[in-house]
């Protein structure tokens, strides 16, 4: 049997469309099947940007900003002949005028007008949408088919879409993902709100004022966060004892102080076991809590979009609302791989691309390439943000014992660049074995996002903690509490040694009695 292509690519998020442009950039003959794809996420990253702003102009007045009459300013009110004359009287009606109208200051006086803030992130969301549009990547000659299908067995195996059969030497999956609604009594009848749904659904109005969101997700804690800086009443409800249940502890504890001190009631180790509907209020059973409110947003978790696909005529297995893959991203059918969040995890579009590569890899010539996530940062889009890479405290010390590791702290409060900025609240922390070998690190703070790749290009190089400790970082800039945390692992080592120590303090003695 001829094959049409090298490699059918399934769904149309953007880990697939990326790995359909690379393949043909390796020469390779492919078919992207794609539904039409959503973008709503970007509204999220839209919005959370604008928080962000609401929340500088709310504290602009500690810079000095927005101050309309400063105590030691003098303001000439008349001028006549070269002579200025000013009264007190006047300077009332002169701060009237448009020159001296002051910046509206604090969260409630920071007003965001929805409906243009919701055309900004439509905007958006088309801008990005039409750079990886069927005809883009038609140009590029993918062989884009716009539909739904499913596989077929017998006699070969095809996928079918639109009555067409598409044949592959191998097929990719990366269809993403729908939301898991937690099993609640009255959810369902009480009605709620998604992640893909939540900024869509405002249609340009004024948001509700009070929100309930269920979920521990890295998702969950940026919309609790933006909701509460664009001036909204959020509790954050979370099953697990931590905000978000893979991050270090330590790290997390931080970033629900910050959610609790921007006025997110966080409710940990709570589980919701009922929701109704009270008089046209919204009600919940959090633990032994019952909470009235607007609006419900479900943001727990992620179940694979594969309900349409056939697969277990295939030979397709899946697992507690992830496919069973393995190392080499191979599906219990071999011919078909997959990538993303189809696979299960956290929605990060950086580790859909990752696997996609591998994927692809495998899938265009043979599978030997292998994911490693260890290598691989993610992270939390809040402010300040954390980012991880790698393993964490409890993880090392599980694996080496705890003499073998050494785990090292630095504050952002002690750089000049975060005093200058006011990005204080922040910690950076890394976990390293006593030999130098980086293991982990975890970092919350301005620029974490950045921090974290130069941290994970040292775990996957090898690169050695002594090396960080020597980079030279411009000052000022927040790249420094790398090198500052860093140096700390030779001051431990010289600490833990005592004949170290004995000897430089014996050599130093030496220097000082030598006659020159």
């Amino acid at each position: 049997m001829t094959l049409d292509y090298d490699v059918v690519i399934i769904g149309g998020s953007l880990a697939g469309r990326s790995a359909a442009l690379m393949a043909t950039q390796l020469k390779a003959k492919v078919a992207l099947v794609e539904a039409k794809t959503d973008y709503g996420f970007i509204h999220h990253h839209v919005f959370s940007e604008i928080g962000r702003l609401a929340q500088q102009v709310s504290n602009a007045a500690q810079f000095g900003i927005g101050i309309s009459k400063p105590s030691d300013i003098f303001y000439p009110t008349n001028v006549s002949n070269g002579t200025i004359h000013s009264s007190t009287e006047n300077i009332e009606a002169l701060s009237q005028t448009d020159f001296f109208t002051p910046i509206p200051l604090g969260k409630s006086q920071t007003p965001v007008v929805w409906s243009e803030a919701l055309l900004y992130a439509r905007g958006v969301s088309s801008n990005l949408e039409q750079s990886h549009s069927p005809a883009v990547l038609a140009a590029q000659g993918v062989d884009v088919v716009i539909g739904k299908g499913q596989f077929q067995a017998s006699p070969d195996l095809v996928f079918v879409v639109n009555n067409r059969l598409l044949s592959a030497r191998t097929y990719l999956l990366a269809s993403g993902s729908v939301p898991a609604i937690p099993d609640i009594e009255g959810l369902q009848r009480t009605g709620f709100l998604t992640l893909s749904e939540i900024w869509q659904s405002l249609g340009g109005s004024t948001p509700p004022q009070n929100w309930v969101i269920i979920g521990g997700t890295p998702q969950s804690v940026e919309v609790a966060q933006t909701l509460a800086r664009l001036g909204c009443s959020v509790t954050l409800i979370v099953h697990h004892p931590s905000i978000i249940r893979h991050a270090d502890p330590e790290i997390a504890q931080l970033l629900q102080a910050q959610l609790e001190a921007e006025g997110v009631r966080v409710l940990t180790n709570t589980t919701v076991t009922q929701v109704m509907l009270i008089e046209d209020k919204k009600w919940l059973q959090a633990g032994h809590k019952a909470i009235e409110t607007d609006e419900i947003l479900v943001a727990t978790a992620q179940q694979p979009n594969i309900e349409s696909l056939n697969l277990a005529a295939v030979g397709v297995k899946w697992h507690h609302r992830r496919l069973v893959v393995n190392e080499k991203l191979q599906t219990t059918n071999h011919q078909i791989y997959a990538c993303g969040d189809v696979i299960g995890g956290y929605e990060f579009p950086h580790i859909a691309n990752y696997e996609a590569k591998i994927a692809l890899k495998n899938a265009l010539f043979f599978p030997w390439n292998k994911v490693n996530y260890h290598c691989i940062p993610w992270g939390v889009c809040s402010h300040p943000m954390l980012a991880q890479v790698g393993w964490t405290e409890v993880q090392a010390k599980r694996q080496y014992g705890k003499n073998e590791i050494i785990v090292l702290r630095q504050y952002f409060k002690l750089l000049a660049v975060a005093q200058i900025q006011e990005e204080t609240t922040g910690i950076c922390k890394l976990i390293v074995r006593r030999n130098g070998e980086i293991l982990g690190a975890g970092v919350l703070g301005t620029a974490a996002n950045e921090l974290i790749n130069i941290i994970a290009l040292a775990i996957a190089q090898k690169i050695k903690i002594n090396h960080i400790a020597n980079l030279a970082t411009i000052f000022p800039s927040f790249s420094e509490i790398l090198e500052q945390t860093a140096r700390q692992w030779q001051q431990q080592r010289l600490q833990n040694n005592t004949k170290l120590q004995d000897c430089l303090e014996s050599f130093f003695h030496f220097r000082r009695d030598w006659k020159i």
